[in-house]
């Protein structure tokens, strides 16, 4: 990983070539080809990074975890999107959306049901948010749950669920209070084998490794002490977490620029086309320079809002620059990648493949149109 360091400190120089040199090991290209034509969960990479303490990388050291910086966060998560996204999603959906959630806002007795489990690699996690009326406008949730005794009864329908079919537990948002828009929200976890819920595997164009879900709640009965972080809650709770993602998405899509350029510029300098190799020429030559920039914007807005994040600074309008900045790079550099490689791009392989990944970027985890009304309130217009 032939690049700068952005003042990094050795612990996470170590860190990011530790988790790379795992990747190598366990998902090596043709493990990654394999995977991704049986849209099949790469659970050796989910297994591996749970032997090696890699899914304790945020969470507190009482149950097991390492308490990273946000930095520290940003460099894995860069490192492990430059191997392959699908290891990206892997974690975030464990780790971030599940169990960050449950040991901010957890009770003790959640965290220490879930936590430990969940660092161990002995179950898994997803979030449950989106419907097909109300992706960004959260708000707009129609899936509700009643209070029956001492459970909750949950009703209504999820789309688009990241991993939902491998996870033992889920995360799910739905109205406690109808009437009560984004103050009538309330997150439950919610086990996957309960009666009453289904879930379907959705057909993506890309990222076929961590599949999105459908996924269909009939009267499903959760005890109530498995309401997460009070009933009317949910969307305090919820807004909390969004600068950490924004950021970790950011540093997810300047990984996957940097595996491009290098993928794009290996396969240009053996090139050779009209006597010589194609990198002597300039329209190959610039659009390479472009790849470059591109992925050094992406790094540069990714790593300057992590580090406002541990100075303690609110770095909204930051973190959302940065997660439209990175995503949209990255569809501009595979857009690059894929011409400078003509039909060897467009045939199966590492660049037809990110080419397919990326494009969800700037639409999941808040959309680049959400993301910049975002940036203009920050603006103050």
């Amino acid at each position: 990983m032939p690049y700068k360091t952005f003042g990094f400190t050795p612990d996470q120089v170590l860190m990011r070539d530790s988790i790379l040199k795992l990747m190598r090991d366990v998902l090596p290209e043709r493990k990654l080809t394999e995977l991704e034509a049986q849209a099949a969960y790469p659970l050796e990479a989910h297994q591996a990074m749970a032997a090696a303490g890699w899914l304790g990388l945020g969470l507190d050291e009482a149950w097991g975890g390492t308490r990273a910086t946000q930095k520290d966060l940003a460099v894995f998560i860069e490192a492990t999107s430059y191997h392959h996204c699908a290891v990206t999603s892997v974690y975030m959906t464990n780790v971030i959306y599940g169990g960050m959630y449950i040991q901010g806002i957890g009770s003790p007795e959640q965290q220490q049901r879930f936590l430990p489990a969940l660092i161990q690699g002995k179950l898994k996690m997803a979030v449950a948010y989106s419907e097909t009326q109300s992706g960004s406008d959260l708000a707009g949730i129609r899936t509700r749950a009643v209070r029956e005794g001492d459970d909750y009864l949950i009703t209504g329908q999820k789309v688009y669920i990241t991993n939902a079919h491998v996870a033992d537990h889920l995360i799910v948002v739905a109205k406690t209070s109808p009437e009560g828009g984004h103050k009538g929200m309330s997150l439950f976890i919610v086990d996957t084998k309960s009666p009453g819920l289904e879930i379907r595997p959705m057909n993506p164009m890309g990222r076929r490794m961590t599949l999105p879900n459908e996924v269909y709640f009939d009267n499903v009965r959760v005890p109530a002490n498995c309401l997460l972080g009070g009933e009317n809650q949910g969307w305090r709770k919820v807004m909390r977490g969004l600068n950490l993602e924004r950021v970790l998405l950011a540093a997810a899509s300047a990984g996957q620029c940097m595996k491009m350029v290098q993928v794009a510029r290996d396969w240009a300098k053996e090139r050779v086309a009209f006597g010589k190799r194609i990198t002597e020429f300039q329209a190959i030559s610039h659009k390479l320079a472009d790849m470059q920039m591109l992925a050094e914007t992406s790094r540069l807005h990714a790593y300057a809002a992590a580090d406002l994040l541990d100075a303690g600074h609110d770095a909204v309008l930051e973190t959302s620059m940065a997660k439209v900045v990175g995503s949209e790079n990255c569809v501009k550099c595979a857009d690059l990648g894929m011409q400078i490689m003509g039909g060897a791009g467009y045939m199966d392989g590492p660049m037809s493949r990110a080419y397919r990944d990326v494009r969800v970027g700037p639409i999941g985890g808040g959309s680049s149109e959400i993301m910049r009304n975002v940036i203009a309130k920050s603006m103050g217009v």
